[in-house]
C-alpha cells in the first residue's frame, strides 16, 4: 500500500513541518518514505509545498505527478494542486482560507476549517496540525499514536507546544475520520 500527498499552502503555516512529522512517522511505522519540500525564495509568505510517500515498497521516486491526496490550506494551493490529484482521491481542503468549492467531483473532498479551529484551542500557529490530524483521520496513513510521539520528540521540553499541537491534530483527526465515515461536518 502506498500513501502519497502534496501538502501546500504559503510559508509560515508550517507546511514542510507536518510534511516532516508525517514522514518521521512513516518511519517509525517501518514504511520506506520520501519528503520532497518546494518553496519559492520568498519562504515566508510565498509559496511553499512539499511532497510524502509513504509505502510498504522502496518508493521509485518521490516527485509524484499525480497524488492520491492533496492537502491545500490557501486558494492558490487548491487552484494549483487540485487538477493533479489522482480521480478517486482526496483533497482536504481548509475552508478558513478557501472561500470556494473545489471543482472536481471525481475526488472525496475533506473540509476543515483549520485556522477557526486552532483559534478555538488558543492555538493560532496550530491549523498545520488541525489539518494534519484531519489527513490522518481521513486516510489512515499513519496512526495518530505514532504522529504524537513525534510531535512529543520535535517539540520535547516545550510542553505547551506539544499539548498544544497534540490538541489540534486529535481535532483535526476527529474531523477526518468522521468524513472518512461520510458525515462530512
Amino acid at each position: 500500500m502506498q500513501n502519497d500527498v502534496i501538502i501546500a499552502g504559503f510559508g509560515g503555516q508550517g507546511v514542510l513541518l507536518i510534511g516532516k512529522l508525517l514522514a518521521y512517522a512513516g518511519m517509525r511505522d517501518g514504511k520506506e518514505v520520501s519528503w520532497l519540500p518546494s518553496y519559492g525564495p520568498e519562504m515566508r509568505g510565498g509559496t511553499c509545498n512539499c511532497t510524502v510517500v509513504i509505502s510498504d515498497k522502496p518508493v521509485g521516486s518521490p516527485v509524484v505527478q499525480h497524488p492520491r491526496a492533496a492537502l491545500v490550506l490557501n486558494l492558490p494551493s487548491l487552484e494549483k494542486f487540485e487538477p493533479m490529484v489522482k480521480p478517486g482521491g482526496l483533497l482536504l481542503v481548509n475552508t478558513s482560507l478557501i472561500h470556494r468549492e473545489p471543482a472536481r467531483s471525481d475526488v472525496t473532498v475533506v473540509k476543515v476549517p483549520a485556522n477557526e479551529i486552532a483559534n478555538e484551542l488558543a492555538n493560532p500557529r496550530g491549523a498545520n496540525m488541525v489539518a494534519l490530524g484531519a489527513y490522518l483521520g481521513a486516510t489512515e496513513a499513519v496512526s495518530l499514536p505514532v504522529v504524537e510521539e513525534i510531535v512529543r520528540e520535535t517539540f520535547a521540553g516545550k510542553e505547551k507546544l506539544v499539548t498544544a499541537n497534540i490538541e489540534a491534530l486529535r481535532r483535526g483527526h476527529a474531523l477526518g475520520a468522521e468524513a472518512k465515515k461520510g458525515g462530512q461536518p
